[in-house]
């Protein structure tokens, strides 16, 4: 679902078309001598408009597909990294082994390995003149966890012990699972850089002084308002229109 922002520059350029229409209707009364509103330059500046949002849309959608790709792969994460951890545990792996693989568990699970203080323990620690500064540990950011996952699937292969019969948690099938979680986030990074870029370029034809769209289209009330009259019907067709800045 759009929000208001998006709604926003929608309508802005549907008001902007009717715009158009209503000044072409004028005929050789519409003669203003401001280069942004002549309809010549009011028809390029709607054909940019539209051919811009029509591309944000497209971009849009891919980008959108692209994370629910990402959040699909994602969902069943924290099950598997709980599996993982108790296949391990269930090996023959040396203690220091286990540990090391039990680090980086509570890494993907956004634990920690000692639990934050209490308020009493903290409050405790001040009446002694004790300072206690407890750095977040979570590191559940994609990328933190695409980087700490690659580390245990690492980890993993160096363990001879670990050698389960579930063929979801081999490390090749981990390490396949680790590539597609990889492949799925670089498509919404590669998706998600031209919307970027389209909604600058939006932002430059609807909103730049003076020759935007928005500012052109205010232009153009003005100048109609100045030839045919404040109470004129002329006038108040063109000042129903509504255009907005996003804030």
């Amino acid at each position: 679902m759009a929000n208001n922002s998006e709604t926003g520059h929608a309508t802005n350029v549907a008001n902007f078309s009717k715009m158009v229409v209503i000044c072409t209707s004028f005929g050789a009364a519409y003669n203003p001598s401001n280069p942004s509103i002549q309809l010549l330059q009011m028809n390029n500046t709607l054909t940019q408009a539209k051919d811009c949002m029509l591309a944000l849309n497209t971009a849009q959608a891919a980008y959108m597909k692209s994370l629910s790709a990402r959040t699909l792969i994602l969902k069943p994460f924290g099950a598997l990294v709980t599996r993982i951890s108790n296949a391990v545990k269930a090996t023959g792996a040396n203690k220091q082994t286990k540990e090391q693989v039990m680090t980086l568990i509570r890494k993907l699970q956004g634990r920690r390995a000692k639990p934050k203080s209490t308020d009493e323990e903290i409050q405790a620690a001040q009446a002694e003149g004790k300072e206690i500064n407890e750095i977040s540990s979570s590191q559940m950011g994609i990328d933190n966890r695409l980087e700490n996952f690659n580390k245990l699937v690492q980890l993993l292969t160096s363990i001879p012990e670990y050698t389960p019969n579930e063929a979801d948690l081999t490390v090749s099938a981990l390490t396949a699972h680790y590539q597609d979680l990889y492949d799925k986030n670089m498509a919404v990074i590669n998706t998600e850089t031209p919307v970027n870029n389209l909604r600058i370029t939006r932002n430059e034809i609807l909103y730049k002084e003076s020759s935007g769209l928005v500012d052109a289209a205010n232009a153009a009330k003005m100048y109609i308002k100045s030839v045919f009259g404040a109470t004129s019907p002329q006038y108040k067709q063109a000042g129903s229109l509504k255009f907005t800045r996003p804030r």
